[in-house]
């Protein structure tokens, strides 16, 4: 059964991401006419949305199954998309993006709770490590095309290219419905909903008090995940400025993204190292990227950009497989997302910090 679910996760992975317009929604806004100031009012929207749910998304995941909630996700990408589709007004668009990062913490730890369980159901939980790296592949390879097909989303037009993303967004849809529920039974599972939502609440934070590494490795895995972030999130901005070709910008992000995919794929093969090994060289690889954002040469930067997407990514997929390892089964989808909150939290504090740094 783990088999055939993994492979489905993969193909939910690939074509679910795939959203040419949601790729490029900044610029599609832009050419509606929005003004810089609504669109980054609309960013943060996103990020408020994102921080407020990310949490109680993936305690819905552990109560009500995983399954649901991929579906659920699913569900709200489209409705999403039809809302940017039918919007006139910055209410509706700020719906829409409110829509798009439910859809996002809803999948956030689930996709990831699943495939272990699934895994472990056949006693197999030791390929998770693969799938992990695997999966953060097909994620990343996925974005990156997405982001290439940013002038074909232009050239349609907002309401031709977010009927494109429902399109495989229904697609998704069915891929999120054929999936099996794996969770293993719990001594809740003739309790009442409320009752198992207090429940795991009260047990994931006893876990977090607890283990002090886990809390550990949370912490550390967001401080380098949030600044290798933001470095490639100013490069978008600093690479024009350093003379880059405006035609060259949407390649070079793509090359950076492959980094990301590249590091996701070969940390499988560093399984057996040590995770402080992989911690130090994660975060030199993404300091380097940091310095070579100041030498103002446009290659050394995407060079920079490489390696820190590469070492992020490496790091990333080591830090999920050893957190999946620790966690309870039936607190796994929450957990993991308070590992996603705390990166939103550090992200929160870095980005401003970061912009006047690198400003």
């Amino acid at each position: 059964m783990s088999k055939k679910q993994i492979n489905k996760l993969y193909l939910l992975t690939a074509v679910g991401y795939f959203l040419p317009a949601g790729s490029s929604w900044v610029a599609l806004l832009a050419l509606r006419g929005f003004s810089v100031l609504e669109i980054g009012l609309l960013e943060s929207i996103f990020h408020i949305v994102s921080f407020c749910f990310e949490l109680p998304s993936g305690v819905i995941a552990d109560v009500f199954g995983r399954k649901k909630t991929l579906v659920l996700s699913q569900v709200m990408m489209l409705l999403s998309g039809g809302l940017m589709i039918l919007s006139d007004s910055f209410g509706t668009v700020a719906l829409a993006i409110g829509s798009s990062a439910l859809s996002y913490n809803l999948a956030s730890g689930t996709r990831e709770a699943l495939a272990y369980d699934s895994l472990k159901k056949d006693g197999n939980e030791d390929a998770y490590n693969r799938f992990s790296s695997t999966e953060m592949m097909f994620y990343r390879i996925t974005q990156s095309a997405a982001t290439l097909c940013a002038g074909l989303a232009l050239w349609l037009g907002y309401r031709k290219a977010y009927a494109l993303d429902l399109l495989f967004g229904l697609v998704a849809l069915f891929i999120a419905g054929s999936l099996q529920e794996a969770m293993e039974d719990t001594k809740t599972k003739n309790n009442s909903s409320r009752e198992q939502l207090c429940e795991i609440v009260k047990e994931s934070w006893t876990f977090l008090r607890s283990n002090k590494r886990a809390r550990t490795i949370m912490i550390t895995n967001a401080l380098i995940g949030a600044v290798s972030t933001l470095v490639l999130f100013f490069l978008q901005a600093k690479l024009p400025l350093a003379g880059l070709d405006g035609a060259l910008l949407g390649p070079a992000l793509f090359v950076m993204g492959l980094g990301a995919a590249a590091g996701a794929k070969i940390s499988q093969y560093f399984s057996n190292r040590s995770y402080i090994r992989m911690l130090l060289a994660g975060g030199a690889g993404v300091l380097f990227a940091f310095g070579m954002t100041f030498t103002g040469r446009p290659y050394l930067m995407i060079l920079g950009g490489f390696v820190g997407a590469l070492s992020d990514d490496f790091l990333e997929v080591r830090t999920d497989v050893l957190l999946n390892e620790m966690i309870p089964s039936g607190q796994r989808a929450t957990l993991i997302s308070v590992n996603s909150f705390l990166f939103s939290m550090v992200m929160i504090v870095m980005s401003a910090l970061m912009g006047w740094i690198m400003g």
